[in-house]
């Protein structure tokens, strides 16, 4: 029986000349662009025009997208330096996302919902976007690069908690948990040195032997970014850290950042598809006084975020000029507050009326902070001239 790939064909042709007539519209209009992706999701989708009818198959395609991205992201930082940067990052983001966790949990409680939705919706809200944050950050100028660095490495602790907070929704027994939570930090430290020692002894004597044809360092850059990404969904880690990984260890060559050109196209195009699954995934017909209570705690949740992560860096001492920008930045929630409501809706700990205030919540704190650092600092989207960097 032969595929019918005709749908598919459709529904990306869609996906695509949608996002660029919305796209310039919001142009226009002076709106960030990512709005438009997620616009174009909401109308198209199967809760809206269904001209798309599942946003299942767009996720799955749109989060290559942020594996590329998390691969690039590895390639343009230094390992040492990203290691010094951990032991602050992490006292950062343990205390902020415990601020964070207690912030919800009394906002779900004063509206009563039941302690368990409680702690799930805070455990769900307490993390920020790694797509948003590492999408909108300039990598050009000296400032921006050290901006990249703490984003990154607060980023990689919040994805090991998240991980972790998945992990225990599926756990019986807290000794399971405990032990999983260290059998996945032993992974991620065994496969970073099995990187290191392959990227050392194979990837770039292959690429010394074969420089000459472009062709073949892409695909096998993508080999190597694809393989240590289903290595690690493999292990029980995420696809992201598995495409961090691999560009990390890649990051020492002197080729990294001609490979990071070549592929920031393709980064963009499932880039587009994730932010559309975003919009696709919304339900308007369903929305009751939960999902207004979400859109409000949103709008609440950026100021908190804010404030908290303003708090933090200037415990840790850095520079002045980076603290606002910085928390702005920092001021959404996370895909992976996604991930777990529908984890914990799998096992039947999370009500459906919990599960719309997430979701609401998340999407009230992708609009505010995407339109917040697209119209104050410097991004690679910016309908502003002098803050168009990339």
């Amino acid at each position: 029986m032969s595929l019918d790939l005709a749908p598919l064909i459709f529904e990306l042709c869609v996906i695509i000349i949608s996002a660029a007539l919305l796209g310039t519209l919001f142009l226009y209009a002076c709106q960030p662009i990512i709005l438009a992706y997620i616009a174009a999701g909401l109308l198209l989708g199967p809760h809206g025009l269904n001209l798309v009818t599942s946003a299942e198959n767009i996720t799955q395609f749109g989060n290559l997208g942020v594996i590329l991205l998390l691969f690039l992201i590895g390639l343009n930082l230094q390992p040492k330096k990203l290691l010094s940067l951990f032991h602050e990052s992490a006292i950062i983001t343990l205390c902020t996302s415990a601020f964070f966790f207690a912030v919800t949990l009394g906002f779900c409680l004063l509206i009563r919902l039941p302690l368990l939705d409680s702690a799930i919706i805070a455990a769900a809200l307490m993390f920020s976007s790694t797509v948003i944050g590492l999408k909108l950050i300039p990598t050009t100028t000296l400032h921006h690069k050290r901006m990249g660095e703490v984003i990154t490495s607060i980023l990689l602790v919040q994805d090991i908690l998240a991980i972790s907070v998945i992990i225990f929704l599926n756990m019986e027994s807290g000794e399971a948990m405990a032990l999983s939570f260290l059998m996945m930090l032993g992974e991620f430290a065994l496969m970073c040195v099995m990187a290191f020692l392959g990227v050392r002894f194979v990837i770039l004597p292959l690429f010394r032997r074969f420089d000459v044809i472009q062709e073949y360092s892409f695909v096998t850059t993508l080999a190597w970014c694809f393989f240590w990404s289903e290595l690690a969904h493999q292990v029980g880690l995420s696809y992201e850290s598995g495409a961090f990984i691999a560009g990390l260890s890649i990051a020492v060559s002197q080729v990294s950042q001609a490979i990071a050109v070549h592929l920031k196209p393709l980064r963009e195009f499932f880039l587009i598809l994730f932010f559309f699954a975003i919009g696709a995934r919304i339900d308007i017909q369903q929305a009751n006084i939960y999902s207004l209570l979400g859109l409000a705690f949103g709008v609440i949740l950026v100021g908190v975020k804010f404030w908290g992560f303003k708090v933090a860096l200037q415990l840790a001492k850095e520079k002045p000029s980076m603290h606002q920008e910085l928390s702005a930045r920092l001021s959404q929630a996370s895909e992976f507050s996604f991930l777990v409501a529908y984890a914990a809706m799998e096992t039947g700990m999370l009500s459906n009326q919990a599960a719309l205030f997430i979701q609401f919540a998340t999407m009230a704190t992708f609009i505010l902070s995407t339109y917040w650092v697209v119209k104050r600092y410097p991004t690679p989207i910016s309908t502003v001239k002098t803050l168009r960097q990339d």
